[in-house]
């Protein structure tokens, strides 16, 4: 003789549910923990002058469906020719003795260069914030 036992099939299913809010929240964290490594590496590279360029970084992350994304950017007028500057000026001395053009810390493509530098470091902190 048999016990029936209802709602088996609900359990599951909220058991699911619950398992893939877990999943989501662990990804979005796990995004902005990357971008947030990212995003202090390219700090450390940005070239400043008044700082105006370095205060405007923001960080974002956007969830579109299944898709979550971060971003890093910076909201100067001028960032992107900084970003895109061959860098040939570095440490040259400004006319009416303003300063250099590029601080020492300062390098062209700063953006790319943190992605590039923290990769493993990034990859490292997705597998970490995805363990169940």
């Amino acid at each position: 003789m048999g016990v029936k036992i209802k709602g088996i099939k609900e359990a599951q299913r909220r058991l699911d549910a619950v398992v893939e809010d877990a999943r989501t929240r662990k990804a979005v964290r796990a995004i902005k923990s990357a971008v947030m490594i990212i995003a202090n590496e390219a700090a450390l590279m940005t070239p400043v002058d008044t700082s105006t360029l370095i205060n405007s970084q923001y960080q974002e992350t956007m969830i579109n469906g299944t898709r979550i994304t971060g971003r890093i950017g910076y909201s100067a007028n001028y960032a992107v020719y900084v970003h895109n500057a061959s860098g040939i000026m570095k440490g040259l001395p400004r006319p009416n003795n303003r300063g250099n053009y590029w601080d020492p810390a300062g390098e062209p493509k700063f953006l790319t260069k943190a992605a590039d530098k923290t990769r493993r470091q990034v990859d490292e902190i997705i597998r970490k914030e995805m363990m169940l």
